[in-house]
């Protein structure tokens, strides 16, 4: 069904003034909100885009100020950088001048021993030369030996055999002075050697009269009974000599109370202590000592070796004298090689610092550069008070952080 226009119109008519206000208060109301709400909205655009460029301005400050204390660190660990080379530099000449007076002293100190031990090898080819001229002459005696029966055939060369043997082995042993051949003694009677004893003591006799042919005949006996004859003559020989050295010899307080009769041939020694028993203690009860040219050796030794002691005993304060100065030398050596040793830890310990120092340095570095920076968040919440929070920004490897705090 349609409505005329004649009834909208009669309806329309129909409508109070007061509704009409009504309904263009509301319209106008609905007008002015629509107009508020979009000079708020344009201020709400406009404060925002204000406070994105003070975000932006406040990010370029902190990236500004982030670039600059980069920089900064960069510059330190570059004087720094050089700062350590300079000192390994200086370590490294050290050490080298330290090394070099080192070699030095190794070097002359190998000079010294290959000198000393080339002198040794001298002094052996010297004494070697002199043992093959010792060896000669050995074998010269040996060819003189042939001929040695013909020298003793006389009684006065067998003698002087005897005796020349005794005074070479003597005179070998012992220093001038310490002995005399052929000395008168109180009596008269003229030993043919008298050793002088240490500390005042009476002189030692030596008798090298030995009777020889006697000996000679035992060995030419063809027969046992012509042995035993001529043993008996060389018993009674010997009981006579050593009576005589007995009573000529041993005077009380000018010579010892023992006297030594040399036998010049260790054979004969050793046969007439095993086949003439008799003869060797009647020596000894007579204070005569029977002796070999080894026996008169060693005991020529022991006298020199009682000599020496009492020279060492009259030079004992210059002995000690010399041993305290040894002794002080060797001290310091002791302290100089110790200071050294000290020296040596020190520059080794220095060294490993060094060392250890660049190694910590160049792994910080390689950090460093290859260190990049990131921001915490997309934004900024404010704090309580209205100002913009404290925040953090890590690299991505983490190894470096930063607390940046904001303000006005």
């Amino acid at each position: 069904m349609t409505a005329s226009p004649d009834s909208f119109t009669l309806s329309f008519a129909s409508i109070s003034p007061a509704m009409l206000a009504l309904a263009g208060g509301a319209l106008l109301a609905l007008v002015l909100l629509v107009i508020v709400l979009l000079l708020r909205g344009a201020s709400l655009r406009h404060e925002q885009a204000e406070e994105a460029s003070f975000r932006a301005a406040e990010s370029d400050a902190r990236m500004a100020e982030l670039l600059k204390i980069q920089a900064e660190m960069q510059g330190r660990i570059a004087a720094m950088t050089e700062v350590f080379g300079a000192r390994q530099s200086e370590l490294n000449q050290a050490i080298s001048q330290r090394l070099d007076g080192m070699s030095q002293r190794v070097n002359s100190t190998i000079t010294e021993q290959t000198k000393s031990t080339h002198e040794n090898l001298q002094r052996l080819q010297e004494r070697l030369a002199v043992i093959d001229a010792a060896q000669n002459n050995i074998q010269t005696l040996a060819k003189d030996v042939v001929g040695l029966q013909a020298i003793l055939s006389n009684k006065q060369t067998r003698g002087a055999f005897g005796q020349s043997r005794m005074e070479t082995i003597v005179a070998d042993g012992l220093p001038m002075g310490a002995y005399a051949f052929q000395q008168t003694l109180s009596n008269g009677s003229r030993p043919d050697c008298t050793i002088r004893m240490p500390n005042g003591a009476p002189p030692l006799v030596i008798d090298a009269k030995f009777p020889l042919e006697a000996w000679n005949a035992i060995r030419d006996a063809g027969s046992p009974e012509a042995g035993k004859i001529a043993g008996q003559q060389f018993r009674r020989d010997m009981e006579i000599h050593i009576r005589d050295i007995s009573e000529k010899y041993l005077i009380q307080g000018e010579t010892q109370d023992t006297a030594f009769l040399f036998v010049p041939s260790e054979s004969i020694f050793a046969e007439l202590h095993e086949n003439f028993e008799p003869v060797v203690q009647k020596a000894h009860r007579a204070r005569v000592v029977i002796v070999s040219p080894s026996l008169l050796m060693l005991s020529i030794q022991v006298i020199q070796a009682v000599l020496k002691d009492q020279r060492m005993r009259a030079q004992a304060h210059l002995i000690q004298g010399e041993v305290a100065i040894l002794m002080d030398d060797l001290g310091r050596l002791d302290e100089r090689v110790r200071k050294l040793q000290g020296h040596f830890a020190m520059a080794q310990k220095d060294i490993d610092m060094v060392v250890t120092s660049a190694d910590k340095l160049t792994r910080r570095g390689a950090k460093i550069e290859a260190l990049e920076f990131e921001a915490g968040g997309s934004e900024v919440k404010p704090d309580r008070d209205g100002e913009p929070a404290a925040k953090s920004m890590e690299s991505r490897t983490g190894l470096l952080k930063l607390r940046v705090v904001d303000e006005e």
